[in-house]
């Protein structure tokens, strides 16, 4: 299927819309942790239901947020580790942190996350 240069536009601005509040959402994922419980219950729903909002928009058009925390990180992985200088080339490493998030379409992916890896202590 063609698709039109002003649909790649407005699809390029929902993807980039996506991971911004994907980081958001992050964001105040961390502020509520801070709240006491009686406080934060309802802010967490809120935050549900705004996640479950964001990804059933994505993928009614066609796209999905990829998290790889706690998977295996390979140099093949479409994502590019900030540290991955602090490693070795022996050194077996996890996703500790996505920084930002992979977003996919049905043909691949669409944009390229960020992640933060730390080693795997044996």
């Amino acid at each position: 299927m063609e698709i039109s240069e002003r649909e790649e536009k407005m699809r390029s601005s929902l993807i980039e819309m996506a991971i911004e509040g994907w980081r958001f959402s992050r964001t105040f994922s961390r502020m509520i942790e801070k709240l006491d419980a009686g406080e934060s219950n309802r802010y967490v729903n809120q935050l549900r239901y705004y996640q479950k909002r964001l990804a059933e928009n994505l993928e009614g058009n066609g796209l999905r947020i990829v998290n790889l925390e706690g998977q295996p990180y390979d140099p093949g992985l479409p994502a590019s580790a900030l540290n991955i200088t602090d490693f070795g080339p022996d050194d077996v490493l996890i996703v500790d942190q996505m920084v930002e998030p992979i977003v996919m379409d049905e043909e691949g992916v669409r944009k390229s996350g960020t992640v933060m890896v730390r080693k795997v202590e044996q």
